[in-house]
C-alpha cells in the first residue's frame, strides 16, 4: 500500500457495507469480476479491481462508526462496456434493478441498482467523448 498516492482532492477509497459477505462477495464478482482478499480484523476484504488500480476499495461489515451513527455511505457508479449485458446480471445474482436505464445527454447511459445487502449503486455506460 506505500505506493498508493492518489492526487489530493480525489477520492482515493470506497467500502461497501454488507451484513452477509459471502452473498456481497459473490454479487461484486459475478457483476463486475471483482476478487477479494481478507485483511486486518475479521470481516474485513480488500477488493481486487485489476481494471481500476488507481482506487482503492473495500468490502467490510456493516458496523457503526460510533454510538449511534450507523454507516450508510457515499453514492458510488461504476463504468460498465455494455449496461444492458452487466443489467441481465443483477437478478441472478442476488440484486434488484431500482431505475431502468436513463441517458444522460454527453455522459452516458445510468441505471441504479440494489446489492444483496441492500446497498445502492449506480452503473454507468459512458459515452467515449465522455
Amino acid at each position: 500500500m506505500a505506493d498508493f498516492a492518489p492526487p489530493h482532492g480525489s477520492v482515493a477509497h470506497f467500502a461497501i457495507n454488507a451484513g452477509d459477505l459471502d452473498a456481497a462477495m459473490a454479487f461484486y464478482s459475478g457483476l463486475f469480476g471483482w476478487r477479494f482478499e481478507p485483511w486486518g480484523p475479521p470481516g474485513f476484504y480488500q477488493i481486487d479491481r485489476p481494471t481500476a488500480p488507481v482506487m482503492r476499495a473495500a468490502l467490510q461489515q456493516r458496523r457503526e462508526l460510533a454510538e449511534g451513527a450507523r454507516m450508510t455511505g457515499f453514492e458510488c457508479t461504476v463504468a460498465v462496456d455494455d449496461i444492458a449485458a452487466t443489467l441481465a446480471k443483477v437478478a441472478p445474482l442476488g440484486g434488484r434493478v431500482v431505475m431502468e436505464p436513463v441517458t444522460i445527454p454527453t455522459v452516458g447511459t445510468l441505471a441504479w441498482l440494489e446489492d444483496p445487502a441492500g446497498n445502492a449503486l449506480g452503473i454507468m455506460q459512458y459515452e467515449a467523448a465522455a
